[in-house]
């Protein structure tokens, strides 16, 4: 059954969607530039829809996964790399709320703290007095041109020997920036590469994942949004990004539809041809059949975690299904919107170029992946144990 939304929700889908104009006006500067512009980040920190995932007590909106998921699909229906931004930005916040409060106090002291980062591991951790001493290359790391902490993973030495990785937060100012960020898709997300060389990290801002990963979590933040799966949770928000983004495409065909003929053909008006009604019913029942099963990942979670259940292996593959078939149905989508636009789609002032690419470029997040998620799925109804932890 669904979850209720928080009161807040409307209100935060009302701010979103004011943006949606902004953001639709500055996704070529953005794309150009390779990195959201100063004035998109001002208007964002202004939305207060940053804050979303903050605990309450620093001013935030503690948001459930619903909302976080409706919010930034209505973000990308305006630009899909600030939606991809804002994302992980709110996820991120999320993640600080998994450390112990005296962490919290210190990253929250600015509620307007922008906190970038990446789940993989990039370089090793050297146990030392006090601490740990970092060093290592992170590639992807959206956010971090506009951050002032960044969140990464480096692997240490393991207590009961072996290794083990860890979440690190480091002050995006010690670690050296890459501009290395010139992609197909996505491009105004400025997901740069970060490098750190023997940076200090004090212990109390070090987590084991270990522990992480079967939500044992250092924070007391008393709200059950805050006792999701991690990983799950990451993925899940990830969702809104490519929803909006095939809406956004969606609204486009449309509104060029009743200017457009198919060329060599009979049809003048694009609209009276049989194929044109195939396209659009079948990029249309896509569309929504991924938004339900992004909502039936995200109410999962957020009614799970009210009622204080525990995760059971079943559950976690099938969202990890839910999330590969959000992706894989909303490409599908996306392709006959693109192939249906005709050759005129191709030039750069028209969007749906840019759609398209955005969607296959997300598509190639390894969390996103749906041959990934149906294996790990399949796996567990054929009665095997799944192949990752990360789950």
């Amino acid at each position: 059954m669904k979850n209720a939304s928080p009161p807040h929700a409307p209100e935060l889908l009302d701010r979103a969607a004011a943006l949606v104009p902004v953001l639709r006006r500055s996704a070529v500067e953005a794309e150009q530039s390779r990195r959201l512009p100063d004035h998109l980040l001002q208007e964002l920190a202004g939305s207060g829809l940053l804050r979303m995932r903050m605990p309450s007590r620093y001013q935030g909106q503690e948001s459930d996964l619903r909302t976080v998921v409706s919010v930034m699909a209505e973000l990308a229906r305006g630009d899909g790399s600030t939606a991809w931004v804002a994302t992980n930005y709110v996820l991120c916040s999320w993640l600080v709320s998994l450390f112990p409060d005296s962490v919290q106090d210190e990253i929250f002291a600015d509620p307007e703290v922008r906190v970038s980062g990446v789940l993989s591991p990039g370089g090793p951790a050297a146990p030392v007095d006090g601490g740990f001493r970092v060093s290592g290359r992170w590639g992807f790391t959206t956010g971090a041109l506009h951050s002032q902490w960044t969140q990464l993973v480096a692997v240490a030495p393991a207590p009961q020997g072996g290794a083990e990785p860890l979440m690190l937060l480091v002050p995006t100012r010690d670690l050296r920036i890459v501009d290395d960020w010139d992609t197909m898709g996505l491009r105004g997300t400025g997901s740069v590469t970060v490098e750190a060389e023997d940076v200090l990290v004090p212990s109390s801002r070090v987590l084991p994942m270990g522990p992480m990963l079967q939500e044992q979590y250092a924070g007391n933040t008393g709200n059950p949004v805050y006792r999701t799966p991690a990983l799950l949770t990451g993925a899940v928000s990830m969702t809104g990004t490519v929803l909006g983004i095939v809406r956004a495409a969606r609204e486009l065909f449309f509104e060029r539809l009743p200017t457009r003929g198919i060329t060599y053909t009979a049809y003048d008006r694009q609209a009276e041809a049989p194929v044109t009604h195939l396209q659009v019913a079948q990029a249309s029942l896509r569309i929504d059949e991924a938004q339900w099963h992004a909502y039936r990942a995200a109410d999962l979670m957020d009614s799970r975690a009210a009622e204080g259940g525990t995760w059971n292996l079943e559950e976690r593959l099938r969202m990890r299904a839910d999330i590969g078939r959000t992706f894989e149905l909303a490409a599908e989508a996306m392709d006959i919107l693109n192939s249906a636009s005709g050759a005129s789609s191709l030039y750069s002032d028209i969007p749906m170029q840019r759609y398209w690419r955005d969607v296959h470029a997300l598509g190639r997040h390894a969390l996103l992946s749906h041959t990934t998620a149906y294996e790990l799925y399949g796996r567990g109804l054929c009665g095997l144990e799944p192949n990752t932890p990360l789950i």
